[in-house]
């Protein structure tokens, strides 16, 4: 198996923490009126948090296959 297969789970778990992440701080800032509150931005942190959690659990998945396939080995 190749390094780079090994990363790819963890890559799409770290990038879907990020957009969940994003996807808290921005309506934070928007409550502490720290930044505007806009049609886009709403929509923009909704769209970052759903994503983030798909990607995330898809990682996720794609991680524990991988871990099953190496014990098979």
């Amino acid at each position: 198996m190749k390094l780079e297969d090994e990363k790819q789970p963890r890559r799409l778990i770290l990038i879907g923490f990020v957009l969940v992440t994003l996807g808290m701080v921005f309506p934070f800032l928007m409550v502490m009126q720290i930044v505007e509150s806009t049609f886009f931005l709403n929509f923009l942190s909704f769209a970052a948090s759903v994503a983030g959690l798909f990607l995330g659990l898809i990682g996720g998945a794609l991680y524990v296959k991988m871990s099953q396939k190496d014990k098979k080995k």
